[in-house]
């Protein structure tokens, strides 16, 4: 399944803006370091993810760069 939420893990800071927003709390900071030195952001439970998109919203440095939302298809 693709992810929810495509995270530019070049442009995040790890100001965690993203994870206190996340109503399912879906987003953590990184044990690994991005080519900057931050941890970056991850999405881990994408199953769990709702793509409200308050992450993308937040996001102070557009690192948040996609919010992908299930298409609901009518039979």
């Amino acid at each position: 399944m693709d992810k929810k939420v495509i995270i530019n893990e070049e442009r995040c800071k790890s100001c965690e803006l993203c994870v206190d927003v996340c109503p399912k709390d879906v987003l953590r900071i990184s044990e690994r370091l991005n080519p900057k030195g931050y941890h970056p952001v991850e999405l881990f439970d994408n199953e769990g993810c709702i793509s409200c998109g308050f992450c993308f919203l937040i996001c102070p440095d557009a690192a948040i760069v996609e919010v992908r939302r299930p298409v609901k298809v009518k039979k």
